[in-house]
């Protein structure tokens, strides 16, 4: 019997807990994947599952197993799919991790256009403002905004992109316009949790560091609701420039200290070390590199 079913059916088995649940997952009767993990256990010469009339359990070497078949599953399924891709274009499935405006704003859009190239191949695209486990959760590929300091990662570099200041002419109107940094030590700003240093906001002038700490009534864990809190007149913003563009092109915000400028960040496609990369995520990746510089994020 082909090992690679065996496989699938112990894996499928732990992670649902159970024969029925795993046989839903793969597709195949019960009986059969009963009997995948039988066969498995005898070619291995060892119990994997202890098993009761409710569940079944995985023993200390069906522990040992599931810590590495789903990976060499994954590889296993890469490598036809190469193969495969070689002659028939993309296929399979790309799980993608980005931060939620981001995301929601530009890989969003550019997965799109990205999919509509490769209509075989299936996007699985997860957003969250938390760094996820990349090889925990199964995921390809992140798009991730600022500096990647994990040693099991690599990057690849996509583009920059600036933070800008902005408020609303309603508060303009009623609270004065900042016309230096220190100014907004007297405005009401909005606090993004997501920034490195939240509290402090940091500009440039003639290459002189200026750095404010700010404070205000609202803080958030993302540069969307910001900018929404800023349009709706409850203070001063400072965030991506991305996240506020489409506000300041219809003037319900206005860029503030133009004459200061912020620091570039990097842009990164990330992805786990010491793993052969499929082509299809370095087809996504090559494809964002080119695309990224049609957006205005600097």
């Amino acid at each position: 019997m082909d090992i690679v079913d065996q496989l699938k059916a112990f894996v499928a088995t732990a992670q649902t807990g159970s024969f029925t649940g795993a046989a839903e997952q793969i597709g195949i009767s019960n009986r059969l994947t009963s009997k995948y993990v039988a066969e498995l256990e005898t070619r291995l010469g060892v119990r994997l599952f202890q098993r009761t009339t409710r569940k079944v359990g995985l023993t200390p070497a069906g522990e040992d197993l599931f810590a590495r078949a789903p990976a060499l599953l994954d590889e296993f399924d890469e490598m036809l799919a190469d193969i495969r891709e070689d002659s028939r274009g993309f296929t399979g499935m790309i799980r993608i991790s980005a931060p939620v405006t981001f995301g929601e704003i530009y890989v969003n859009g550019m997965l799109g256009r990205f999919g509509k190239q490769n209509p075989e191949l299936t996007l699985d695209l997860r957003l969250d403002d938390r760094y996820v486990d990349l090889a925990s959760e199964g995921i390809d590929l992140a798009f991730r905004l600022g500096q990647v300091n994990a040693l099991t990662l690599k990057a690849r570099k996509l583009g920059e992109f600036r933070s800008l200041i902005a408020a609303s002419p309603e508060y303009l109107a009623r609270n004065g316009t900042p016309a230096h940094p220190d100014d907004l030590k007297h405005h009401c700003c909005i606090i993004d949790t997501n920034l490195k240093t939240p509290r402090r906001w940091i500009v440039f002038k003639d290459r002189q560091e200026i750095v404010v700490s700010i404070d205000g009534q609202f803080q958030v864990n993302s540069a969307s609701a910001a900018c929404n809190l800023a349009r709706a007149g409850h203070g001063v913003v400072y965030s991506p420039s991305f996240a506020l563009r489409d506000a300041i092109d219809a003037g319900e915000l206005v860029p503030l200290m133009t004459s200061y400028q912020t620091s570039l960040a990097p842009i990164n496609a990330v992805y786990l070390e010491g793993r052969a990369l499929p082509k299809k995520v370095r087809a996504l990746i090559d494809f964002a590199l080119i695309d990224i510089r049609t957006e205005n994020f600097s």
